[in-house]
């Protein structure tokens, strides 16, 4: 897996400071954007944002490529709705070796299920390659690729969004592959627009409370999250 954040809003944070301003101040978004500093941004951004007031940090947004993940992940992703995506088609990309897919860590640790994993795969990929070449077309022939099959995704989240998804999806009880690529999402956005993001991660991070309930995973410890989120 790979993740990396390709653009996002030039001077997010001065943006979203004015935006916060615009609301109490007389003076017009474009004067309040040209005389507001970074520091003050900043102050403003946390001071709202603590109040519970997200919709000014909406003008703000990051534009991430995700590499090699599977099918699985990218249909979770894509649950988030206040987003955009682009997506690599299975239409036109062929799935012929054991590189397409990725391999869960569970399986890989498991010599007798990473063997009867591969070997599916395996017999998949033969099959794959068989209609193919009997002139069945890729859109047809991928109807037996399975969730495993690895794709690439370009996402678009606003800054209001991506706070919703990583509490979300940095959670413990979120699917590994898609924690790993929100927490890593989130280390360079908090580089990035530190004010935006410098205090988020799961609920049980920014909120202090686990959303959970009797969901919660029995080995969480929210102490541990929240040290492993402010090193980010």
């Amino acid at each position: 897996m790979k993740v990396q954040l390709l653009r996002h809003t030039a001077d997010a944070e001065r943006l979203c400071g004015a935006a916060a301003l615009t609301t109490t101040k007389s003076g017009t978004p474009s004067e309040i954007f040209a005389k507001i500093d970074p520091d003050t941004a900043k102050e403003v951004i946390k001071r709202v944002t603590g109040y519970g007031h997200g919709s000014v940090i909406e003008h703000a947004s990051f534009t991430f490529s995700i590499e090699g993940v599977s099918r699985a992940m990218t249909h979770q992703l894509v649950r988030h709705r206040i987003a955009s995506y682009t997506q690599q088609s299975q239409r036109y990309v062929r799935y012929d070796t054991l590189k397409n897919y990725v391999t869960p860590r569970s399986i890989t640790r498991d010599a007798d299920a990473k063997k009867e994993f591969d070997e599916t795969l395996k017999k998949i990929s033969e099959t794959y390659q068989n209609l193919l070449q009997k002139g069945i077309p890729k859109e047809d022939a991928r109807f037996i690729l399975p969730n495993a099959a690895k794709t690439n995704i370009m996402v678009t989240m606003n800054a209001r969004e991506l706070r919703h998804f990583f509490n979300v999806r940095c959670c413990a009880r979120a699917q590994w592959e898609m924690r790993e690529a929100a927490t890593e999402m989130l280390r360079q956005v908090k580089k990035a627009a530190p004010a935006l993001f410098g205090n988020v991660g799961p609920t049980c991070v920014e909120l202090g409370y686990c959303s959970e309930g009797k969901m919660k995973p029995q080995d969480c410890d929210i102490a541990e999250i929240k040290k492993k989120f402010q090193a980010l």
